[in-house]
């Protein structure tokens, strides 16, 4: 049996991309402003999101925005924390060799160099 909607939603196109492709009718979550938030920022949105999808409740349509935007959040948080660890090698090269990590992961807290 054919809906009447059929048309409502056509097939998308040849250069359509991935996550217009993924399912039909679905709006994508706008995740243009994932790349401008801090790790903190990025995190904390991404537990309230996974949180949020969690609690169910969603429909289907805000279930995936949700978590298309908390992949985006997740890659983001990733990101920054690719780059914590470039910047730590790069430290440790200069240093000529290991910098002393404490349990709590801060250099300074394997020396006692507390600063504040």
């Amino acid at each position: 049996m054919t809906s009447a909607n059929s048309d409502a939603h056509p097939e998308p196109g040849p250069g359509a991309g991935p996550a217009e492709a993924a399912v039909e009718g679905f709006s994508s979550a706008d995740v243009s402003d994932v790349v401008t938030l801090s790790y903190e920022q990025a995190r904390a949105e991404l537990v309230e999101t996974v949180a949020r999808l969690e609690a169910g409740g969603a429909g289907l349509e805000e279930s995936l925005a949700l978590w298309e935007r908390g992949e985006a959040l997740a890659q983001r948080c990733e990101a920054w924390l690719d780059g914590a660890r470039r910047r730590l090698d790069e430290v440790r090269a200069q240093a000529g060799g290991e910098v002393p990590v404490a349990e709590g992961g801060s250099p300074e807290a394997a020396d006692g160099n507390n600063a504040g």
